[in-house]
């Protein structure tokens, strides 16, 4: 019995040896396997991290590219904008040169020939009173000239009366002395119409020179008078000109300010943009 059981023992401790080297391969193998696989895995891993790392390098160098080009496009724009700005004030300062210039010279023309104007009328003017001065001395010529024919006729009547009368005075003095005393009266209503007509032609002559006077006078209160519109008008197209060009200083002055409003506005934008790629950019990385 004890030989019995010795030898259960030994088959049993065999069979136990076998069931164990059995599990023992089977474990073996198991670590086997799950050691290739944890290789398999670790060798995916590592190329799958690889793949990643190389596919994140690439979209980063991707984004940088993005954004140098971004950047190089905004670059070239602002001085696409710089340099148009530079034209278009240039353009704006040729513009308001040349607008002045224009304004000078319209000036310069319009005075000139208000000048040439002014100096005609001025000429004209001086004309028209040595005409006048010339006509009424003239006249006045003309009507000493008549009152002196006139003079020396009825002096010549006179003496040839007086001798007439000396002749026959010592032939016929009664009868004569009626004659004489009507041809005294008749003598003294010639000398008053002489009188008259002296007086009645002076007045005229006074009449004459008055109303020339007076024509003249009014000639040259409406020259005077045409000359204030003249200045006043002169003034009010000044004084529209200097508005123009105030008007547009301030119409330049507008636009100068609206198109700086736009480039900090643009400016302004472009710098959020800036920020908010980098932000970006921070967090994808």
């Amino acid at each position: 019995r004890c030989f019995y059981d010795q030898k259960i023992l030994q088959k049993t401790f065999g069979e136990w040896k076998e069931w164990w080297t059995v599990c023992r391969e089977r474990k073996l193998s198991l670590r086997a396997d799950s050691h290739y696989r944890h290789l398999l895995h670790n060798l995916i891993f590592r190329a799958w991290r690889a793949y990643v790392c190389q596919q994140q390098g690439k979209r980063n160098k991707y984004y940088v590219a993005e954004s140098h080009a971004k950047k190089q496009k905004l670059l070239r724009t602002w001085q696409c904008w710089l340099v148009y700005v530079d034209v278009q004030r240039t353009k704006h300062e040729m513009q308001s040169v040349a607008l002045a210039f224009r304004e000078r010279s319209c000036l310069r023309i319009s005075w000139a020939v208000w000048r040439r104007q002014h100096y005609q009328n001025c000429t004209g003017h001086k004309m028209n009173i040595l005409a006048l001065q010339h006509w009424a001395q003239s006249l006045q010529f003309r009507a000493w000239l008549q009152w002196r024919e006139l003079y020396l006729y009825s002096q010549n009547d006179k003496q040839k009366e007086t001798r007439a009368i000396t002749h026959h005075r010592h032939w016929e003095l009664k009868r004569c002395m009626e004659v004489w005393l009507g041809y005294l009266n008749l003598h003294r209503a010639k000398k008053l119409q002489n009188e008259l007509a002296q007086e009645h032609h002076r007045s005229r002559v006074v009449r004459q020179c008055f109303s020339d006077w007076r024509l003249s006078w009014e000639c040259r209160r409406r020259m005077h008078a045409h000359q204030k519109d003249i200045e006043k008008l002169a003034a009010r197209i000044a004084l529209w000109r200097v508005f123009a060009h105030w008007k547009h200083y301030v119409v330049l002055c507008v636009e100068k300010t609206r198109w700086c409003e736009l480039a900090e506005k643009h400016y302004k934008h472009h710098l959020l943009v800036r920020a908010l790629l980098c932000v970006r950019w921070k967090r994808l990385r």
